[in-house]
């Protein structure tokens, strides 16, 4: 085990183009990546006439809205169903650095410019991260209904059509051209607090609607292992705020919780205290409490000002596409493990979505079909899939004792660690290592597992 979970997360560096390939989970529909992804539409599918193609997005949150931006600017004509327009999601709220650039973000939307960070452990001992951030480099905080709000408004400034609509359910279509039926409650302000029940036909479908999407459920889907995440939003007095003004921490422990980590981030006049779990959803609050505790010296006269829980996701769906519905974001199943980070990946994948509908339909003058909507699964999975799989292992790792978990953040002590782990976050992108350091780092990663086992094993000497 520990060689393979040294060959992965070293693995996070990108492998030469002849060695680049991996195996799809078997729970997952067996996919070959092409050296050369070709559109076939312009062949197969026919010619709208009269009108151009009709994509509707259910769920407005960063993967909806960078889907129907992309969508309308592309010319689609585009409709984005959300019933939430203030959401506050339970959400750490980090973003990378790559992000701001790549979505073209507005600073002012960036509640904290996050430069240092520090990991503390099950016995409180706390590890700086950031050394090796440049002076232009950091992680953005953002508030959900801030960020979302605005990818939405770009949305309808290029176009798009934004419905304030709860959607019910979808009736399939009766052949390969024939459109979905959406069916959905509106809430305009004109038709009181029950919403007037309307339907919306269109030629293709994405589901962006999160952790319990109804649109998953349409196509049968298929379930997923998810965590229960919960946060409070607690303003402190200014003078502890200034502790927190560039400054975020993570907490990881049996009692913050089990299998995932707690965490203290900052925003605009509040900090945000949450944690995690998949394994012992009914001891959420004992979590929270518990990181509270552990922060108490710092958060202490703080008032909560909001309450905050969602579920999240832990591996993606068995099945993500049907017909002409794809999941993207949280509805697909794009959280990493080990992070839990999601807001990236959930933009990603709602534009990659839409720039595969925009090209397949050659810019929505033709129908699409199945095939062109794979192409951005494809293009998803031979992009991302190794990094979901290096986090997946290395949660199993170390997340699975509090001596394991003392090493893991031993560990994350090491500048060369923090320079590989901050360079693949704030950039998604894998660089290439050095290999003398990469051989310290397998020796360094052995040792503390050693000692992680070895200080479990005098733990177990003394509970018996």
């Amino acid at each position: 085990m520990n060689s393979m979970v040294l060959k992965s997360f070293l693995g996070l560096r990108k492998s030469s183009p002849e060695t680049s390939h991996f195996a799809v989970h078997q729970k997952h529909a067996a996919i070959s990546f092409p050296q050369k992804l070709k559109v076939i539409a312009g062949k197969t599918s026919p010619k709208l006439q009269g009108r151009n193609l009709r994509v509707a997005i259910v769920g407005g949150g960063p993967a909806g809205g960078s889907a129907a931006e992309t969508l309308a600017k592309g010319g689609i004509e585009t409709f984005l169903i959300e019933r939430k327009m203030d959401n506050c999601k339970p959400c750490g709220g980090a973003i990378p650095l790559c992000m701001v650039g790549e979505f073209d973000l507005p600073l002012d939307i960036i509640d904290r410019r996050v430069t240092k960070m520090k990991m503390i452990s099950p016995s409180n001992v706390a590890v700086d991260i950031g050394r090796t951030l440049k002076s232009h480099e950091y992680i953005g905080m953002v508030r959900r209904e801030v960020l979302d709000a605005y990818l939405r408004d770009r949305a309808k400034e290029n176009g798009a059509t934004i419905i304030n609509g709860l959607f019910l359910k979808m009736d399939m279509p009766k052949d390969k051209n024939s459109p979905y039926v959406l069916h959905y409650s509106g809430y305009d302000g004109k038709t009181g607090g029950v919403g007037e029940k309307r339907t919306l036909e269109v030629d293709v479908v994405i589901g962006a609607d999160g952790a319990n999407s109804r649109v998953a459920k349409a196509i049968d889907a298929g379930d997923y292992e998810y965590a229960i995440a919960f946060q409070e939003r607690i303003k402190i007095p200014d003078d502890k705020m200034v502790y927190y003004e560039n400054l975020a921490e993570m907490y990881v422990g049996d009692d913050v919780s089990p299998d995932f980590y707690g965490w203290v981030f900052p925003k605009c006049d509040h900090v945000a205290v949450g944690t995690g779990t998949v394994t012992h959803k009914a001891d959420i609050k004992k979590f929270q409490l518990a990181t509270r505790k552990r922060a108490e010296d710092k958060i202490n006269g703080g008032k909560i000002i909001r309450v905050e829980a969602h579920p999240i996701p832990e591996h993606p769906r068995p099945r993500r596409l049907s017909g002409r519905v794809a999941l993207v974001g949280d509805a697909a199943g794009y959280v990493t493990k080990c992070s839990g980070e999601g807001i990236y990946f959930a933009a990603k994948s709602g534009r990659m979505c839409a720039e595969a509908i925009v090209e397949g339909s050659e810019n929505g003058k033709r129908m699409v079909n199945e095939g062109d909507l794979r192409m951005y699964l494809e293009k998803w999975d031979k992009t991302y899939w190794p990094t979901y799989k290096v986090l997946d292992v290395l949660q199993k790792v170390f997340y699975r004792s509090n001596p394991a978990r003392e090493a893991f953040v031993e560990m994350c002590a090491d500048e060369y660690v923090q320079k590989m782990t901050f360079d693949s976050y704030l950039y998604k992108t894998v660089v290439p290592g050095n290999p003398l350091e990469d051989l310290k780092l397998a020796i360094n990663t052995i040792g503390s597992l050693v000692r992680a086992n070895a200080i479990r094993r005098e733990m177990d000497k003394l509970n018996v």
